[in-house]
C-alpha cells in the first residue's frame, strides 16, 4: 500500500533543507542583533489558551485542531503569541526579566483551512513578542526588525500597510458606530459577518466575502472616532518609521485577523505582480490585555509573525540562492585489504574538524573516485595495503591535482597546511 502526506502537509527533502537552514540562520542572526531571546512552547495547549471569550476570529471559530482526551480539551497551536504570553505569565517572567522582555519563536503551527500555495494546514512560523513596555518607538522598532529580515532574504519589492485601532475608548465608540451602521444590512451580509456583528463588528471590515458590498464600502471610518491620545500615539509611530527611512501607507480599513490587537496594526506585503492572494509576508500589532488575561499584571505587548514557507518562496523569486551544503572536505578511498583502518582514519579526521566521507564497502578505484567527485571533496585520501605497511596514505588535492604520500600521524597537519595555501 502506498502512503502520501496528509492534505495540507508536505515533506522538506534533503536537497531542499539547505535553503531552510540558511533562512533560519538569517532570522536568528537578525533577531539576536536586536537582543531577542528564543522561547519554545508546547505544540498543543489547553484550548482556552486560544479560544478566548467571545473571540470572533476565523482562526478560533473555524480553523483550530482540537482534541478531547477524556474530560480535557487541547488544541494544536494555530499561532504563537498566546503560548508565549501564557509562558510569560506562568513562569512570572515579568518579575525576573528586564522589561521589555523580548522573545522570538520558530516552529510549526496548525490551522484547518483550505490548502493553497503558501498556506498549508501545518506551516512554519517565526514570530517576535516584546512585552512590558508600551511605546510608539517599540512598535516602529518591531516593524524595522521584520523589514531587516526581509531585506536580508533579498526581497526588495515590499510595502508597509499600517493603521491604528486606537485605545479601548476609541474602539468602543467605533464599535457603537459600526453596530448602528450594519444593523439594517445584516441580511445582505454573509453568515460569518452576522456572527462578527455580535462578537466584534470591526472584523466585518476584514471580510473577504463581503468586501465589495456597499455596506462595507460606506462603513464609518475608524479614524473619525480616535481620541487625541490615540491619534498622538499613532503619529509618533509614523514619525519613528519616517526617521528610519521606512516607507509606509496608512490603510484605515486594516484591522488584522485576531481580536486582541489595540493601537498599531500592520502588514508588510510583497508588491511583486505574481504575489496574488499570498502577498502578505508578515503582519502583527500591539496588544494591551493579553498578559492580564492569562493572570499576569497589566502589561502591553507588541509582535508579529512570518510564515516561513511564504517568505522562502518570495525570496527564491527574487533570486535567493542558498549556499551549497553537504559537500565533503575529505573523501577516504580504500584499496585492497585495509581492514578497519579507513573507518579509524575517517573518524579521526571528523574529530579534527573536517567533513569527511569514506568508502566502507569493496568497490573499484574508479567508482570510489566518482563518489569523491559527487561529494565535491576538496581532498581525497587513498589508503592502500602497501602504504599501510609503512604507516602512510596518499592525499590528492582536487584544486590543483597535486598528490603526495604522508604518514598517518601527519595527515591532519598536512591537510591544514594545504588549506592555508
Amino acid at each position: 500500500m502506498s502512503y502520501q502526506t496528509a492534505r495540507g502537509t508536505y515533506d522538506i527533502l534533503p536537497d531542499e533543507i539547505g535553503a531552510w537552514h540558511e533562512m533560519e540562520d538569517i532570522i536568528r542572526d537578525v533577531t539576536e542583533k536586536y537582543r531577542y531571546r528564543e522561547i519554545r512552547t508546547p505544540y498543543f495547549e489547553d484550548t482556552a489558551v486560544f479560544a478566548r471569550e467571545n473571540d470572533s476570529s476565523d482562526m478560533v471559530n473555524k480553523e483550530m485542531y482540537t482534541f478531547t482526551p477524556g474530560s480535557d480539551s487541547y488544541t494544536l497551536r494555530p499561532e504563537g503569541t498566546a503560548g508565549v504570553i501564557r509562558a510569560f505569565d506562568q513562569h512570572k517572567l515579568y518579575g525576573s526579566m528586564e522589561l521589555p522582555a523580548k522573545f522570538y519563536y520558530i516552529g510549526p503551527m496548525f490551522r484547518h483551512e483550505r490548502p493553497q500555495k503558501g498556506r498549508q494546514r501545518q506551516f512554519t512560523q517565526f514570530g517576535v513578542e516584546t512585552i512590558g513596555v508600551k511605546s510608539p518607538l517599540v512598535d516602529a522598532e518591531t516593524i524595522a526588525l521584520g523589514i531587516d529580515i526581509v531585506k536580508r532574504m533579498g526581497i526588495s519589492s515590499v510595502k508597509v500597510q499600517i493603521n491604528t485601532l486606537g485605545d479601548d475608548a476609541s474602539r468602543a465608540a467605533y464599535r457603537e458606530a459600526l453596530l448602528a451602521h450594519f444593523a439594517p444590512h445584516l441580511e445582505e451580509l454573509c453568515p460569518d459577518c452576522n456572527r462578527r456583528y455580535h462578537q466584534n463588528p470591526l472584523r466585518i471590515l476584514d471580510c473577504k466575502v463581503d468586501h465589495d458590498k456597499p455596506a462595507l464600502k460606506e462603513a464609518p471610518r475608524l479614524s473619525d472616532y480616535l481620541n487625541e491620545e490615540s491619534r498622538e500615539y499613532f503619529r509618533q509611530v509614523l514619525e519613528a518609521l519616517d526617521g528610519m527611512g521606512i516607507e509606509y501607507e496608512v490603510d484605515d480599513r486594516l484591522v488584522r485577523g485576531l481580536d486582541y490587537y489595540t493601537h498599531t496594526v500592520f502588514e508588510v506585503q510583497s508588491t511583486r505582480p505574481d504575489s496574488g492572494a499570498q502577498a502578505t509576508i508578515f503582519a502583527g500589532g500591539r496588544y494591551d490585555h493579553l498578559v492580564e488575561y492569562f493572570g499576569g499584571p497589566e502589561m502591553s505587548g507588541m509582535g508579529f509573525a512570518i510564515g516561513l514557507e511564504r517568505l522562502l518562496d518570495l525570496a527564491k523569486k527574487d533570486g535567493f540562492t542558498p549556499k551549497e551544503t553537504n559537500n565533503a572536505d575529505i573523501y577516504v578511498i580504500s584499496l585492497g585489504n585495509t581492514g578497519s583502518t579507513p573507518l579509524q582514519v575517517v573518524q579521526q579526521l571528523r574529530h579534527d574538524g573536517f567533513v569527511t566521507e569514506a568508502n566502507l564497502t569493496p568497490r573499484s578505484l574508479k567508482a570510489q573516485f566518482k563518489s569523491s567527485d559527487r561529494a565535491n571533496a576538496k581532498y581525497t585520501v587513498i589508503i592502500g595495503e602497501e602504504e599501510l605497511k609503512n604507516g602512510a596514505v596518499n592525499v590528492k588535492c582536487a584544486a590543483d591535482k597535486t598528490q603526495k604520500t604522508v604518514r598517518l600521524e601527519e595527515l591532519t597537519e598536512t591537510i591544514r597546511e594545504w588549506e592555508k595555501n
